[in-house]
C-alpha cells in the first residue's frame, strides 16, 4: 500500500512540474500567474486561490502582479486586504509554510475579524522566493474541505518553488533589457568585444584591463581554473602599444620538466639528444610581444631562476650557450594555486613572486557573475553553429533556468563545452531550439514525458556526476588530475565518487 501511495504521490508531482513547464514560455507575470494559479488550486483541491508576486527592485511596498481564484470579483479586494496584511504578510515574514486545518480555532488568526466573517477552515500559505521571499501563495479549502493533506503541503511548495524559479527570470531578462550597461564605459575605451557580460565584475575586470593596458609592466591574473585568464593576457596585449609584436602563450603546466627551459628560452644544436638545430625559444618568439605564462605556478625551481633572471636584466642564456641574448617582452603571469602558499612550502621563489607580482588581477569566478551566464550561454551556441556549420538555435525557457541555477566548478570553460555539446547534440536530433536534454542529457527529462522530469537540482546533480565521471575516466582514475582540472580539492572528489556511487572498471581509483 505505501509503495501505491508513493506512485500515486510521484504522478502527482509530475502532473503538476509537467503542466507549470507548459507554461514556462510565458514572457510576462501577469501571463505566468494567470495560468499557474488554477494549476495550484486544483492540484491541491483548494475552493480559494490567491497568488501575488512583488518586484522589490520597485519602489513601490505594494504587490505588483496579484490574482485570484474562485473569488466573487466584488470580494478579491476584500480578500486580498485581509490575507496580505495576515497569513501572507507572516509567511514572508517568516519565509516558511503557514498551515492550519481550521483558521477558526487557530488562536493565531481566530482573532482576526476576518476569519470569523469569513468563517475561513483550512488554510495553505507557501512564500514565493527566498533570502528574501518575493512573494506567497495563499490556499483555502471549503467547510467539506478538511484540512489539507501532506501530498497538498508539497505540491504547493513544489509549486511555489518552479514559480520563483520562472518568476525570477522573466524580472531578470526585464531589468537586464531596463538596466545601464555598467561595463560600457569601459568597453568604449578597449576592445572588449570578446570578453561577454554586462555584470558589475565584469565592469571592474575591465576598468582594471584598461589601466593596466597602458603600463609596459608586469601582470600576475589569479583567478579560478577555466574563468579566461588567457582570454583576458590577450586582451592586456591586444590594448597595450605592443599589439603589433606577437601575442606568445605557454602553459608551464603542460610541459615535461626536462624541456621547460628549452620550451622558454631555447636551445643551440647538441644542447640536448633532440636539439639537432637551434631551437627558437618562447622568450625569443615573443620579442617586441608579450610572453604569457600561464600556470606559472608549475615552473621548477631552476626554470624560476633562470626566469628571474630574465626579468631582471632582460637578458637570458639558451640552453647550451654562454652567449647571452636579449628580449625586449612584457611578461603576463597567470595561476589559480596559492603562490604565496608555495612559497611557504618552498616550491616558488620569492623573489620571482614579487617581480611578477607588480600589477595583480584577479579574474572573476562564475558565481561571481552569475548573471552573465545567459549572455555566455547565447555567445558559446552561436560561436558552435558557426565553428561546425550548423544552424543558430535558441533556448527553451527550462533549459535556460538550468543553465542559470546549475554550479560550474570548472567556471566559463566549462559552460563553453557544455553548451557546444549541446547544439551538436541538438544539429544531430534535427530540434529547432536548445532544450534540457541537450544540455543536461544525464539528467533524463523529456518534456513530453512527466515521468521522466527531474527538478532543476536533480538535474544539476545528474550533470555533475557525468562531469566527474567522464574527468575521472579521461585521467585514467587519476584523483590529483582530476581534481585539478575540475578545481576541486582532492577530499571533495573523493566524497563526490562515494555520494555518486562512481566505480572504476578496473582497479581502485589512484
Amino acid at each position: 500500500m505505501d509503495r501505491d501511495n508513493e506512485l500515486a504521490r510521484a504522478r502527482r508531482e509530475n502532473d503538476l512540474l509537467r503542466k507549470l513547464l507548459a507554461i514556462s514560455d510565458a514572457t510576462d507575470v501577469s501571463a505566468l500567474i494567470g495560468e499557474a494559479l488554477p494549476i495550484a488550486v486544483e492540484a491541491t483541491g483548494a475552493s480559494i486561490g490567491y497568488l501575488e508576486i512583488q518586484d522589490l527592485s520597485s519602489d513601490s511596498d505594494c504587490a505588483e502582479w496579484w490574482i485570484t481564484h474562485g473569488v466573487a470579483k466584488a470580494d478579491e479586494s476584500a480578500l486580498r486586504e485581509a490575507v496580505s496584511r495576515g497569513v501572507i504578510a507572516e509567511s514572508i515574514a517568516t519565509e516558511s509554510t503557514l498551515e492550519t486545518p481550521s483558521a477558526q480555532l487557530d488562536p493565531r488568526f481566530s482573532e482576526r475579524r476576518s476569519v470569523q466573517l469569513g468563517r475561513i477552515e483550512a488554510v495553505l500559505c507557501v512564500p514565493i522566493g527566498n533570502s528574501p521571499a518575493v512573494g506567497a501563495l495563499y490556499l483555502q479549502g471549503d467547510e467539506d474541505h478538511g484540512p489539507f493533506d501532506s501530498h497538498a503541503r508539497r505540491a504547493a511548495e513544489s509549486f511555489a518553488e518552479q514559480i520563483s524559479r520562472q518568476v525570477g527570470r522573466i524580472l531578470a531578462q526585464a531589468r537586464s533589457c531596463d538596466a545601464p550597461d555598467p561595463t560600457q564605459e569601459w568597453r568604449e575605451r578597449v576592445d572588449a568585444e570578446p570578453l561577454i557580460g554586462r555584470s558589475r565584475a565584469v565592469a571592474t575586470l575591465l576598468q582594471e584591463i584598461v589601466n593596466v593596458s597602458a603600463l609596459d609592466v608586469g601582470v600576475l591574473l589569479t583567478g579560478e581554473s577555466g574563468t579566461g585568464k588567457s582570454l583576458v593576457a590577450r586582451m592586456i596585449h591586444d590594448n597595450s602599444k605592443r599589439k603589433g609584436g606577437p601575442f606568445i602563450d605557454i602553459n608551464c603546466g603542460a610541459i615535461p620538466e626536462g624541456l621547460v627551459e628549452s620550451e622558454l628560452f631555447g636551445a643551440v644544436p647538441g644542447a640536448h639528444s633532440t636539439a639537432t638545430r637551434r631551437i627558437i625559444g618562447k622568450v625569443g618568439a615573443a620579442d617586441r610581444g608579450t610572453l604569457f605564462l600561464d600556470e606559472v605556478g608549475e615552473l621548477h625551481l631552476t626554470a624560476q631562476a633562470k626566469l628571474l633572471h630574465l626579468l631582471q636584466s632582460r637578458q637570458y642564456f639558451p640552453l647550451g650557450s654562454s652567449e647571452p641574448e636579449t628580449a625586449n617582452i612584457r611578461v603576463v603571469a597567470a595561476t589559480n594555486t596559492d603562490l604565496e602558499q608555495l612559497m611557504r612550502e618552498g616550491r616558488f621563489r620569492d623573489d620571482l613572486f614579487y617581480r611578477l607580482h607588480v600589477i595583480a588581477l584577479r579574474v572573476p569566478s562564475i558565481s561571481e557573475r552569475s548573471e552573465d551566464i545567459f549572455d555566455l550561454a547565447r555567445h558559446f551556441s552561436d560561436l558552435a553553429s558557426e565553428t561546425h556549420g550548423l544552424p543558430h538555435y535558441s533556448f527553451s525557457p527550462q533549459a535556460a533556468d538550468a543553465l542559470q541555477h546549475a554550479e560550474w566548478p570548472g567556471n566559463v570553460r566549462q559552460l563553453a563545452h557544455c553548451v557546444e555539446a549541446a547544439v551538436v547534440r541538438a544539429a544531430g536530433s534535427g530540434d529547432r531550439r536548445l532544450e534540457m536534454r541537450h544540455v543536461f542529457p544525464g539528467s533524463g527529462q523529456h518534456e513530453a514525458d512527466a515521468a521522466d522530469s527531474p527538478t532543476f537540482q536533480e538535474a544539476t546533480r545528474n550533470f555533475q556526476a557525468a562531469l566527474l565521471a567522464r574527468t575521472l575516466a579521461e585521467t585514467g582514475w587519476n584523483v590529483r588530475e582530476t581534481s585539478k582540472r575540475l578545481d576541486l580539492a582532492r577530499s571533495h572528489v573523493y566524497a563526490l565518487i562515494r555520494g555518486f556511487g562512481l566505480k572504476r572498471a578496473q582497479g581502485p581509483p589512484q
